[in-house]
């Protein structure tokens, strides 16, 4: 079951109303919560401005994934503001303030403890994971970087670590020794338009190497930068988060 209300988020811009979309499986226990980006492209197709979802309630009823999965829309006009850590400017078209942290602190401080007090949660650092792709994937690094007592595990997906590599790995070098992380990425992701990927993602991994911490990294021959190609991998990220459905 998804259930929808209306949240009220500080964007960029100022705050503004967005829909907050909850999974909800068909169990009585209190379960994890995976807190995930991008709720526009969560669940229904439909409302993807991409021509695509996840369709991850879809997923997770087929495999009887004992999760709530907490998700909320995008400010899809500042979205490279709204979900970066750090500003940066990319041959003039692609440019972020930097204000992840004031959605972060949303999130945690706000958002959270509303899901806390209406679902049946495991509400601890234990059974508190984060999950995104592109730029969601790169704010998933900076929440388990700098939210380390709210996250324990994380799933990045094509993390766009190419906007700025040095930073990106400097967030993971940040990650504490018990975090756990999932990051893939697809071949078919590499264009001349961002030139700095390959780069970007070698020091990405050995950020990792010199971290240390349990981690799982893929490269996924042929994969492109789409909701179709994350959601063929929905089986390995749900399995490192701990739930058998590989």
């Amino acid at each position: 079951m998804i259930e929808e209300f209306t949240v009220t988020v500080p964007a960029p811009a100022g705050e503004e109303a967005r829909v907050a979309s909850v999974y909800v499986p068909k169990t009585s226990a209190p379960c994890p919560v995976v807190y995930l980006f991008d709720g526009q492209t969560a669940f229904f197709d439909e409302r993807s401005p991409y021509g695509g979802s996840l369709r991850l309630g879809e997923f997770l009823d087929e495999h009887s994934v004992p999760v709530i999965v907490a998700a909320v829309a995008c400010d899809m006009r500042n979205r490279l503001t709204e979900y970066s850590p750090f500003a940066f400017s990319i041959g003039g078209k692609f440019a972020s303030e930097g204000k992840g942290k004031v959605y972060m602190d949303w999130l945690t401080g706000t958002f959270k403890p509303m899901i806390d007090g209406r679902f049946h949660t495991l509400s601890d650092r234990a059974h508190t994971y984060i999950m995104g792709s592109s730029m969601g994937g790169l704010m998933t690094m900076y929440a388990l970087a700098d939210y380390a007592q709210v996250f324990s595990r994380g799933v990045a997906m094509s993390p766009a670590a190419w906007v700025d590599a040095e930073k990106s790995a400097a967030l993971v070098r940040r990650f504490p020794a018990d975090a756990k992380i999932y990051l893939d990425y697809g071949t078919g992701e590499f264009s001349a338009v961002f030139p700095d990927q390959r780069p970007a993602l070698g020091a990405l991994k050995d950020a990792l190497e010199d971290w240390g911490g349990g981690y799982e990294f893929q490269m996924i021959r042929g994969a492109k930068h789409t909701e179709s190609a994350w959601r063929r991998r929905l089986p390995a990220a749900f399995s490192f988060l701990g739930f058998g459905v590989r």
